[in-house]
């Protein structure tokens, strides 16, 4: 868990150095930020699809991950929750729960942490997470110069989400074949490309309600692959 846990400490360090930068930008270089942070994740998620494997499996994952996330409103839910941990901490930031949301999807939902919690939780090596930890250290000043405070925030789902899945491969490694990780990069990439849109203003999709998509992707790969 050496990884997850550095990995963790380097998002809270940059995301504290962000919001210490953001103090000293106006409101006319917040604009033109978020809007090379929409690109940035539109880049992101372009990339994570550009060799769409299993298209099928793909589109019917979103499709009913998107159905199953309306139904239970778990937009909603994480909205309530991002409040209510405004309120408690007398938390000022317009964009808490967008902050939050926007971190840990591009911190988590990639085959570099999938791939690097695996191979730290089979013991083969932490390198990969170490790696993530330094670019993900610097994605946090980016992401918290724009969004504040919700950045650090985003450092707990990372270190269940991450830490999660290195505890899930030392009991079960052979879950997570090769085809479970493309796919698995496959609907990440698709989210955040509707992430970096929600950004840009172009269009506010519900992502955090499409979320299930990961979960049934594995499981469509994992029965008919």
């Amino acid at each position: 868990m050496i990884g997850t846990i550095i990995n963790t400490i380097a998002v809270i360090a940059g995301a504290t150095i962000g919001i210490l930068f953001k103090k000293k930008m106006s409101e006319r270089f917040t604009s033109i930020y978020f809007q090379a942070i929409g690109l940035f994740t539109v880049a992101i998620g372009v990339s994570m699809v550009f060799e769409l494997k299993h298209i099928l499996i793909v589109v019917v994952s979103v499709a009913l991950g998107a159905l199953c996330g309306e139904w239970m409103n778990i937009e909603s839910a994480a909205d309530k929750l991002g409040n209510y941990l405004k309120a408690k901490m007398k938390i000022g930031s317009e964009k808490f729960t967008e902050g939050l949301v926007t971190s840990f999807l591009l911190f988590c939902i990639g085959s570099m942490t999938i791939i690097g919690a695996i191979q730290e939780g089979t013991g083969i090596s932490s390198d990969l997470l170490l790696t993530k930890s330094l670019m993900d250290f610097f994605s946090a000043i980016i992401l918290a110069s724009a969004f504040g405070i919700g950045v650090a925030f985003s450092a707990i789902p990372l270190f269940i989400f991450q830490g999660g899945i290195t505890l899930l491969a030392m009991w079960a490694s052979q879950i997570f074949t090769p085809d479970i990780i493309h796919g698995l990069t496959n609907v990440g990439g698709i989210l955040l490309i509707g992430l970096g849109f929600n950004i840009l203003g172009i269009k506010q999709l519900r992502i955090i309600n499409m979320l299930p998509a990961l979960l049934f992707v594995v499981i469509f790969i994992w029965v008919f692959v």
